[in-house]
């Protein structure tokens, strides 16, 4: 046994890979449509209309084509399709980063699984575990309803579990489809702004103590931590309609961003015995080009430096959850940059993101 003092194992970071469905969606092409469709409607559509333009993204990844879009659904013809593709995303993900890091399903003890876009009764863990041949003993911890914040807390989850069974490997999975939740009835703002803004991927991420795993570059994660700000229920989630899941967020989650993280950011660091200046990257949950926007102020970085956010927002756009996780590949994947220039690819990196609660997640890796 180890002695008393003896600090916890570190997690580390030993697999991390994405996926994406097959069918392209060009923003240019989701303008035109959405024209058609909303603009003979009164209602303004085009004062909105340059949203699509201004979320600087130019195509994002669907489990539909776009043809889809125009046509009704039911929610249990949503539902199904989420089932189906978000399984086969996961899938193909886990695959993939159970690969990088040497390991088999075989090998895995726990599966954490985010998701908020879709309702899965068995869960959609349970579904991955009947196409990869998991131990029927692996336990499974399925969460549900962070939505863009799934990605860090998620993550801390994981870290944290496997940090209480240092000899055990968890397998974080995370896979949102946003466009699923189109309703071409829908005139309201938000529903519009989110046809300029979703797109649909998953990620896997494999976390172990083990020292028998992975490289020594293998990222080690902690500390994490989340804020829950008071009276905020409102600020971004979903309301159920009768044909599906409907879309709310507020305008102001820029201001919010730029007004109140910074000191929650600040708090947090300072209870690790760390601060701003020790951090040399920020990977950060896009959320939109405003969002982006804010965080670099917040963050006191200059104004572009997010590269691999404003990147990923570029080619796949907001995909909930998972888009942290390609932010990281990304920034994982990219030479390394100096210190404090925005996306350090290693050294001391602030993971952060913000979803429904409203709720920040926060996590600090280290190499």
């Amino acid at each position: 046994m180890p002695p008393a003092d003896t600090p916890p194992a570190r997690p580390r970071l030993v697999g991390l890979a994405t996926a994406v469905p097959p069918f392209v969606l060009e923003q240019s092409d989701v303008a035109e449509r959405a024209a058609t469709l909303f603009g003979p409607v009164e209602g303004g559509f085009h004062r909105l209309a340059p949203v699509y333009r201004n979320a600087c993204i130019d195509r994002r990844r669907t489990c539909v084509p776009l043809d889809w879009f125009m046509e009704e659904h039911a929610f249990s013809e949503r539902n199904d399709l989420f089932l189906r593709h978000a399984t086969d995303l996961l899938v193909e993900a886990a695959t993939r980063a159970l690969a990088e890091a040497g390991l088999t399903p075989a090998d895995v003890d726990t599966l954490v699984t985010v998701t908020s876009s879709g309702i899965a009764t068995p869960g959609l863990d349970a579904r991955v575990m009947q196409k990869l041949p998991f131990r029927p003993d692996t336990q499974r911890s399925p969460l549900f309803g962070l939505g863009c914040a799934g990605g860090v807390i998620g993550l801390s989850r994981a870290a944290a579990l496997a940090q209480a069974a240092p000899g055990s490997t968890v397998l974080l999975l995370v896979v949102e489809l946003c466009s699923l939740t189109f309703r071409r009835q829908d005139r309201s703002k938000s529903n519009i702004v989110a046809t300029a803004l979703f797109g649909d991927g998953a990620a896997a991420a494999v976390i172990t103590c083990r020292p028998d795993v992975g490289g020594v570059a293998a990222p080690r994660l902690g500390p994490w931590g989340e804020h829950t700000w008071p009276e905020s229920l409102d600020v971004m989630g979903w309301d159920v309609a009768e044909d599906g899941l409907k879309v709310v967020f507020s305008r102001d989650i820029p201001s919010l961003v730029r007004e109140d993280l910074r000191p929650v950011i600040d708090a947090f660091l300072a209870r690790h015995e760390l601060d701003i200046a020790a951090i040399d990257g920020f990977v950060c949950h896009p959320g939109g080009a405003k969002v982006v926007d804010a965080l670099e102020g917040c963050f006191g970085l200059r104004p572009g430096s997010l590269v691999h956010a404003r990147e990923v927002l570029r080619d796949f756009g907001n995909m909930s959850a998972a888009t942290v996780l390609f932010v990281l590949r990304a920034a994982m994947d990219a030479t390394p940059t100096a210190p404090g220039r925005g996306e350090a690819s290693r050294g001391r990196r602030l993971m952060t993101t913000l979803g429904p609660g409203f709720t920040a997640g926060m996590m600090v890796l280290e190499g």
